[in-house]
């Protein structure tokens, strides 16, 4: 399992293994948010598993599958981040929609601005050009 830690509040990561999700609660995550849609792949264990396995940890659990990405998604994300009592672990199938789904927020927040995003994605190894991509285009539809 493939870990950055984009801030004090949320690491994303690869689809750990259920057999992880007690480290990953030792470790002093407190929330495990997965943006797998269920039947992505037949080899992922599936939300219900995943809820199963947080609550024999110790984890809180929420399930945001990453469709196509709206301002909504982006902000149900953050507010269960904001929500947690501790730091979050968020997964997809590489990290790289979870990164994009943090980043989004990020910049629409004002904490960040788009032309961070390519140095960002080269410092972590993620790439986050899907997200300076909507971006993009959702200022401009907001301008239009």
């Amino acid at each position: 399992m493939h870990t950055v830690k984009l801030s004090a509040d949320v690491t994303v990561a690869s689809q750990p293994d259920l057999s992880e999700f007690r480290d990953i609660a030792a470790e002093g995550y407190v929330l495990l948010i997965n943006n797998r849609p269920d039947g992505e792949d037949p080899t992922q264990p599936g939300s219900e598993a995943e809820e199963e396995a947080c609550d024999a940890a110790g984890l809180a659990y929420a399930h945001i599958p990453m469709g196509p990405v709206t301002e909504s998604t982006v902000r149900h994300f953050q507010s269960v981040v904001k929500g947690a009592s501790g730091p979050a672990f968020v997964h997809c199938r590489s990290g790289t929609r979870s990164a994009n789904l943090w980043a989004i927020g990020e910049v629409l927040d004002g904490r960040m601005a788009v032309e961070d995003l390519g140095p960002l994605s080269r410092q972590i190894g993620l790439d986050l050009s899907g997200a300076a991509g909507w971006l993009r285009q959702h200022a401009a539809a907001a301008k239009a």
